[in-house]
């Protein structure tokens, strides 16, 4: 009983196989035949992006279909781009399809050039191109390249806060991203901490929150009052301005500085 049970077995086995093998060999072949052709935006495109206008459309992105030999599947086209000239050595995927055009907001091309590495408020060369890919066996068809122009906007911290006045580079504006982000150091929940160039002389405050337009935000904030009354030990080179907000005046150098303000430690410290 034993042997027949072992051959059996060795049987069933052997249909298994056999069965798997029919499987592969019957699978349609899909051959890549024509790759897409991208359209739009060509190399004449040049855009600053602004959060002010972040739901708006920034481009459009279309292309000629790719072509597939055997019986298709869905064809799937992903939108690339990659550092000028990189040829494409680590294309960062902007989003994928199946249609032949994508329109993008200004929010989600500046979402995908920070992610992709290129600098904020920076124009950059961006290489664009379409990827196809259909199944799960066919090999990936490349379109054509432009190559455009982009000036992403900053992407603040959601814990962020902002340095506004005379002191710092940008002044007494909010205008053109002119503030200072001010943001929590990475590991801690308590202290701020921004490499800054501070004008000897001239005064600054701290503000809580950015509505992201020129009006800013000027309601929620920090002055050295504020601190001073709370208990905090402040930097000799700041003072209160005695300008009726009582915000900071730096007395130091003209030159960049680190400011830190620790909450735990109450602490504000200049180096």
């Amino acid at each position: 009983m034993k042997n027949i049970y072992k051959i059996l077995i060795a049987f069933i086995g052997v249909l298994a196989v056999s069965c798997n093998a029919d499987d592969v060999e019957d699978r349609p072949v899909i051959e890549p035949v024509t790759a897409p052709v991208l359209l739009s935006p060509q190399s004449d495109f040049n855009i600053v992006l602004t959060k002010e206008n972040e739901k708006e459309v920034a481009t459009t992105v279309i292309w000629d279909d790719a072509k597939y030999d055997g019986t298709q599947t869905v064809v799937n086209y992903t939108i690339e781009i990659a550092k000028a000239g990189t040829e494409f050595a680590a294309p960062f995927a902007v989003t994928t399809t199946t249609s032949r055009y994508r329109a993008l907001t200004v929010a989600e091309l500046n979402a995908a050039l920070i992610n992709a590495g290129f600098p904020s408020k920076e124009e950059s060369s961006v290489d664009i191109r379409i990827k196809s890919t259909v199944g799960t066996g066919a090999e990936s068809q490349f379109s054509n390249f432009y190559t455009i122009k982009a000036t992403p906007y900053h992407t603040p911290l959601a814990t962020s806060h902002w340095l506004v006045g005379a002191a710092t580079p940008g002044g007494w504006t909010w205008d053109g991203d002119a503030e200072t982000e001010f943001p929590l150091v990475v590991g801690k929940t308590d202290v701020y901490q921004v490499t800054i160039v501070l004008k000897s002389g001239e005064a600054f405050r701290e503000f809580l929150g950015n509505n992201f337009t020129s009006n800013g935000n000027w309601d929620a904030s920090h002055n050295y009052t504020f601190y001073s009354s709370n208990g905090y030990t402040i930097d000799d080179e700041l003072v209160n301005a005695g300008d009726g907000d009582s915000n900071f005046k730096y007395t130091g150098p003209t030159g960049p500085r680190v400011l830190t303000i620790d909450n735990g430690a109450k602490k504000i410290t200049l180096d």
